[in-house]
């Protein structure tokens, strides 16, 4: 549990309470502050992951706790966004109910059938964070705000429906998993 990718994933965890404690900051300071923690924890999220594919470091706890982590600070995000700078609630609960239903259907379906990321899946991470990224940043820039708000929305957007589409592949994948017919001895 103490290798480099899991001291990331556990970082990670720990970056949400100063994150969301930070949005209470006054003015630009607040964007700065959690734009910068988001940017960290985004980097961490990549560099886990690729840290033990490449150091041959994965383990069951970043199995499990890697993907909470990441649901962990996008959802902070995407609540304080919403509270603070009234980011649209419907993207919002969009990837928010998206997230739960994949993890109880990864849940569900843990020791019988694996569900690996699809590339559709990076996708809507990538459009995700760079939703979150350009909405945290754009209250630091006043001349700037509306456009980078306004391409903050569109990312979130785009990102809403690449998390259902990649949702359905999930679900397809399930559903003809769960309708092969079963090995002998199984």
């Amino acid at each position: 549990m103490t290798n480099l990718p899991n001291i990331l994933t556990i970082g990670r965890m720990a970056l949400v309470p100063p994150f969301i404690g930070l949005f209470y900051l006054p003015g630009e300071a607040a964007a700065w502050a959690t734009f910068g923690i988001f940017v960290l924890a985004a980097l961490s999220d990549f560099f886990d992951g690729w840290l033990a594919r490449r150091l041959g470091q994965t383990s069951e706890f970043g199995r499990i706790f890697d993907p909470i982590a990441d649901k962990f600070i996008v959802t902070a995000a995407l609540i304080m966004l919403t509270v603070h700078y009234e980011a649209p609630v419907i993207p919002v609960a969009a990837i928010l109910c998206r997230e739960l239903l994949i993890s109880g259907l990864r849940e569900g379906l843990a020791g019988r059938i694996e569900l690996p990321v699809s590339r559709l899946g990076k996708w809507k991470t990538a459009a995700q964070m760079a939703a979150i990224a350009l909405l945290l940043v754009a209250p630091a820039f006043a001349s700037l705000a509306a456009p980078l708000g306004q391409a903050g929305e569109a990312a979130l957007w785009l990102g809403a429906v690449l998390s259902w589409l990649s949702a359905g592949l999930y679900l397809r994948a399930a559903a003809r998993r769960w309708s092969a017919p079963a090995r002998p001895g199984t």
